[in-house]
């Protein structure tokens, strides 16, 4: 008989992990393709990335955030959140305004964002600075979410600590009995939207022998302009 640690797969080498690379392919970013406003160019991909059978949640993105307790302790976080939606104002995501997140973005609401879209050889990173939006808005999303969703975001104090996992399984049985399927949830006060209005996107495409295409795009925020949707942009090497 096959003893269980035997069947366990070996942890590769520093040589093996090394060794890990993938040639990128042909499709590239070319002059032809890039735009005056960035939002015509993510518009095309997030379509492709949603259309893409390889990328399970083509909205998924990357939020870092960074405190602003002392100089000594400033360090960044990263999660992924999903968007919930996006214009030429920014993007939209939701959270508990208590979780870390939250709190690191009261701090310093300075951001960044990247979608990971690697079936395709793509990536977009995006800085920016975040605001909430209105309660109107939360609550208009949040009636839309599944009951069971809904009823989690009763149930989590997000990001505090949890003694196990029956306190956190008894607490959305407490609120689920409160707020029976098909019964109108109403949205904690603790909960809503954040929109990250950016200041740069950049767009990154895989190609041969690692020369990728990197277009990154900066808005105008200069005194004289007061076009919000003034945007510049260059070609960057690789």
């Amino acid at each position: 008989m096959t003893k269980e640690s035997d069947s366990k797969p070996n942890t590769p080498t520093r040589d093996q992990i090394r060794a890990l690379r993938k040639q990128y392919g042909e499709v590239g970013l070319p002059d032809e393709q890039v735009r005056a406003n960035p939002f015509e160019i993510f518009s095309v991909w997030f379509t492709d990335a949603v259309a893409n059978e390889y990328i399970v949640e083509a909205n998924a993105m990357v939020l870092s955030t960074v405190n602003s307790i002392s100089e000594n302790e400033i360090f960044p976080t990263s999660r992924t959140v999903l968007m919930k939606d996006f214009s030429e104002q920014g993007f939209t995501f939701f959270t508990n305004y208590q979780s870390n997140k939250a709190n690191q973005i009261a701090q310093n609401n300075r951001v960044s964002l990247l979608f990971p879209w690697y079936a395709m050889e793509r990536q977009v990173i995006i800085n920016g600075t975040v605001t909430k939006i209105s309660e109107a808005e939360s609550s208009d999303y949040f009636a839309t979410r599944p009951w069971g969703s809904q009823i989690g975001a009763w149930a989590s104090r997000q990001s505090t600590p949890l003694n196990n996992r029956n306190d956190l399984e008894s607490n959305w049985n407490k609120f689920a009995q409160k707020w029976p399927e098909g019964s109108q949830v109403p949205k904690p006060a603790d909960w809503g939207g954040f929109l990250v209005a950016p200041t740069s996107i950049e767009f990154w495409q895989g190609r041969y022998s690692r020369l990728h295409d990197r277009i990154k795009y900066e808005r105008d925020l200069s005194s004289s302009s007061n076009k919000t949707n003034v945007w510049h942009h260059q070609r960057l090497n690789p």
